[in-house]
Protein backbone atom coordinates (compact mmCIF):
# COMPACT_ATOMS: atom_id res chain seq x y z
CA UNK A 1 0.00 0.00 0.00
CA UNK A 2 1.33 3.30 -0.96
CA UNK A 3 2.66 5.41 1.59
CA UNK A 4 1.29 8.98 2.47
CA UNK A 5 3.81 11.47 0.60
CA UNK A 6 2.80 15.22 2.26
CA UNK A 7 6.04 14.95 4.98
CA UNK A 8 9.21 16.55 3.38
CA UNK A 9 12.85 17.38 4.49
CA UNK A 10 13.46 20.89 3.82
CA UNK A 11 17.23 22.28 3.63
CA UNK A 12 16.37 23.63 7.60
CA UNK A 13 15.15 20.54 8.66
CA UNK A 14 18.49 18.93 7.32
CA UNK A 15 20.22 21.52 9.38
CA UNK A 16 18.13 21.14 12.58
CA UNK A 17 19.30 17.31 12.41
CA UNK A 18 22.47 17.67 12.25
CA UNK A 19 22.41 20.12 14.72
CA UNK A 20 21.06 17.64 17.44
CA UNK A 21 23.97 14.74 16.01
CA UNK A 22 26.99 17.18 16.65
CA UNK A 23 25.77 19.22 19.43
CA UNK A 24 29.55 21.17 19.62
CA UNK A 25 28.96 23.07 16.28
CA UNK A 26 26.70 25.87 16.59
CA UNK A 27 23.27 25.88 14.19
CA UNK A 28 25.15 29.03 12.29
CA UNK A 29 28.44 26.69 11.81
CA UNK A 30 26.08 23.49 10.63
CA UNK A 31 23.94 26.17 7.86
CA UNK A 32 27.27 27.12 6.81
CA UNK A 33 28.46 23.88 5.92
CA UNK A 34 25.06 22.84 4.37
CA UNK A 35 25.23 25.99 2.57
CA UNK A 36 28.94 25.11 1.19
CA UNK A 37 27.80 21.77 0.23
CA UNK A 38 25.11 23.19 -1.72
CA UNK A 39 26.59 25.82 -3.18
CA UNK A 40 29.73 22.94 -4.66
CA UNK A 41 27.68 20.95 -5.78
CA UNK A 42 25.52 23.21 -7.75
CA UNK A 43 28.85 24.91 -8.90
CA UNK A 44 29.93 21.32 -10.39
CA UNK A 45 26.67 20.63 -12.43
CA UNK A 46 26.96 24.28 -13.64
CA UNK A 47 30.86 23.30 -15.10
CA UNK A 48 29.06 20.03 -16.52
CA UNK A 49 30.94 17.89 -13.79
CA UNK A 50 29.49 14.56 -12.12
CA UNK A 51 28.92 14.61 -8.53
CA UNK A 52 29.22 10.84 -7.09
CA UNK A 53 28.20 9.96 -3.43
CA UNK A 54 29.18 6.61 -2.68
CA UNK A 55 26.63 4.75 -1.44
CA UNK A 56 24.03 7.34 -1.85
CA UNK A 57 23.80 7.93 -6.03
CA UNK A 58 25.18 10.53 -8.78
CA UNK A 59 24.22 13.53 -9.74
CA UNK A 60 24.69 14.56 -13.58
CA UNK A 61 23.43 16.80 -16.51
CA UNK A 62 21.36 15.95 -19.34
CA UNK A 63 20.81 17.98 -22.15
CA UNK A 64 16.58 18.15 -23.23
CA UNK A 65 16.26 19.47 -27.19
CA UNK A 66 13.73 21.69 -28.11
CA UNK A 67 9.66 19.97 -27.97
CA UNK A 68 6.29 21.85 -27.76
CA UNK A 69 5.04 22.07 -24.37
CA UNK A 70 1.28 23.04 -23.22
CA UNK A 71 0.41 25.43 -20.68
CA UNK A 72 -1.07 23.19 -17.90
CA UNK A 73 -3.52 26.26 -17.20
CA UNK A 74 -4.56 27.86 -20.62
CA UNK A 75 -3.98 24.37 -22.86
CA UNK A 76 -2.19 26.44 -25.29
CA UNK A 77 0.63 25.25 -26.99
CA UNK A 78 4.42 26.68 -25.93
CA UNK A 79 7.52 26.17 -27.78
CA UNK A 80 10.03 24.99 -25.27
CA UNK A 81 13.55 26.04 -25.93
CA UNK A 82 16.81 23.09 -25.58
CA UNK A 83 17.75 23.37 -21.56
CA UNK A 84 20.06 21.56 -19.36
CA UNK A 85 18.23 19.99 -16.44
CA UNK A 86 20.15 18.01 -13.48
CA UNK A 87 19.36 14.14 -13.21
CA UNK A 88 19.96 12.21 -10.06
CA UNK A 89 20.31 8.58 -10.28
CA UNK A 90 20.32 6.70 -6.91
CA UNK A 91 23.07 4.36 -5.70
CA UNK A 92 22.26 0.38 -5.15
CA UNK A 93 22.97 0.96 -1.31
CA UNK A 94 20.14 3.72 -1.02
CA UNK A 95 17.48 1.86 -3.11
CA UNK A 96 18.37 -1.28 -0.58
CA UNK A 97 17.92 0.66 2.09
CA UNK A 98 14.82 2.74 0.91
CA UNK A 99 13.10 -0.49 0.24
CA UNK A 100 14.09 -2.03 3.35
CA UNK A 101 16.09 -4.46 2.63
CA UNK A 102 19.45 -3.79 4.29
Amino acid sequence: MPRDRTETMTKSDLIKKTRLRFKTYSQKDIALAVQTIVDSMIGALKNDERIEIRGFGTFSIRERKPRLGRNPKSGAQVALGDRRVPFFKTGKELRRKVDGKE
